[in-house]
């Protein structure tokens, strides 16, 4: 394996790190643990939560709307701190975030399994969201930009593959649990399982950058000159927007937005997907049928979409998934079969895996990557805002006309625009040249 220098930043290296650099390109190695690291934010994920609803709602005697509330309000404000999360990656690393992030997520899993009240679970919701669904979710999504280059999407495609298998055995996992010792007993036993896996991999066998193991992006040497950066400018890791300069550009906010959409509109019907179906007269059955075709769908978009990151321009990329968010809605809004459920679960999983594939490797290979930790973190604080306020309104709108069906026409129709403005408004940016130390 062709090795470089190592950084002198690097610090002490383990054994095995070092006995598996110098055979494969250790970025393989990182891809694990950012799969990992993602997969461990289940607990605080919608998909992850919502099997216990209604568990939690009858033992602590809530109703659809102080739930849906305690959701909303403690993910918005979860959402606050993650542009300063951001600022704090960049400040001291990507490992030592991730070790402080696994350990506040496996505590607020403890946080939740003592809920006793509304305020208290309003309390878990925070914790959970913000060190799960938050910052760890944003901490993996940042590794692998310093790591790949020219196969970022690709790689980025088999990340959140693991993510799709979480969503299509997560559930299931946490029924079982949850008829097996409770939504409690199910919180204790995931919050330690995340510190059992994850702790040993960060402590010993996660570097944040290739230098540190003594080795270039995308396993290449710069033997070649034609390769190699000139003289009077910094490695591609050291170049990049700022967060001030960033919000400046229109790029930034017309491809947030359709994230943002997104996870807003799916995070509401994923969290009132029990009741929503209800309605329409089906069953825990028709539940699973979603979840499978979901998930399955999203693990083959995913790696189909990160090939084409590399390949297709990556605005019409984010304009056909953006059009996929209002084909998905219309189609779940009309489901009243299980072949229309499976139909806008196949859609679904679609239009998300589309839109991870091409939003992944766009904010570093638009925006670069010095500065990607606030980047993110504020994209951050927009989407898990955007995942806060989702539910609320399904379920307002449920508890206000007796339908959720005006929800769902009010998000479809927004994507339309959005899909539409995709390709002319998102742009890449200037990138500086040379970044002073």
């Amino acid at each position: 394996m062709p090795t470089i220098d190592r950084h002198p930043d690097a610090g002490p290296i383990h054994p095995v790190s070092a006995f598996l650099a110098s055979r494969i390109y250790y970025g393989w190695v990182i891809l694990a643990i950012a799969t990992l690291a993602a997969i461990s934010t289940a607990p605080a994920q919608t998909f992850g939560v919502a099997p216990f609803n209604s568990a939690i709602r009858n033992e602590l005697g809530l109703s659809h709307s102080q739930l849906t509330g305690a959701y909303m309000f403690g993910t918005l404000l979860a959402s606050l701190p993650m542009s300063y999360i951001g600022i704090l990656s960049d400040r001291f690393g990507l490992r030592r975030s991730k070790i402080a992030a696994v350990l506040l997520l496996a505590g607020a899993c403890g946080v939740t399994a003592m809920a006793s009240g509304l305020f208290t679970l309003f309390l878990a919701f925070f914790l959970l969201r913000m060190f799960g669904q938050g910052a760890l979710s944003m901490l993996s999504g940042n590794t692998l930009a310093f790591w790949f280059e020219r196969r970022l999407g690709t790689v980025e495609g088999f990340r959140h593959l693991g993510m799709a298998g979480a969503i299509a055995v997560v559930p299931a996992m946490n029924l079982w649990l949850l008829e097996a010792v409770g939504w409690r007993s199910a919180y204790l036993i995931v919050g330690c399982a995340i510190l059992i896996v994850m702790l040993p991999l960060l402590l010993w066998l996660f570097h944040d950058r290739p230098e540190y193991v003594g080795q270039c992006t995308d396993g290449r040497t710069f033997d070649d000159d034609d390769d190699a950066p000139p003289d009077d400018q910094p490695s591609p890791l050291d170049i990049g927007l700022t967060l001030n300069q960033a919000i400046r550009t229109r790029t930034f906010w017309f491809a947030a937005l359709p994230w943002v959409l997104w996870g807003m509109a799916n995070t509401g019907v994923l969290f009132n997907i029990m009741p929503l179906f209800e309605d329409r007269g089906l069953g825990e059955l028709d539940v699973a049928a979603l979840f499978t075709a979901f998930a399955a769908t999203l693990a083959v978009t995913h790696l189909i979409g990160g090939a084409l990151a590399d390949r297709v321009p990556l605005p019409w990329l984010i304009a056909v998934s953006t059009a996929g968010i209002s084909v998905s809605l219309a189609l779940l809004q009309a489901a009243d079969s299980r072949l229309m459920v499976v139909s806008a679960g196949i859609a679904m999983g679609v239009t998300q895996g589309l839109l991870l594939a091409s939003l992944a490797p766009l904010w570093p290979r638009y925006f670069g990557r010095r500065h990607i930790g606030s980047i993110r973190g504020l994209l951050a604080t927009l989407a898990v805002s955007s995942t806060s306020a989702g539910p609320f309104i399904f379920g307002a709108v449920k508890d206000w006309t007796g339908l959720y069906d005006p929800a769902f026409t009010a998000f479809w129709m927004v994507g339309i625009p959005l899909a539409i403005a995709a390709p002319f408004t998102i742009t890449r940016p200037t990138l500086p040249h040379h970044i002073p130390a």
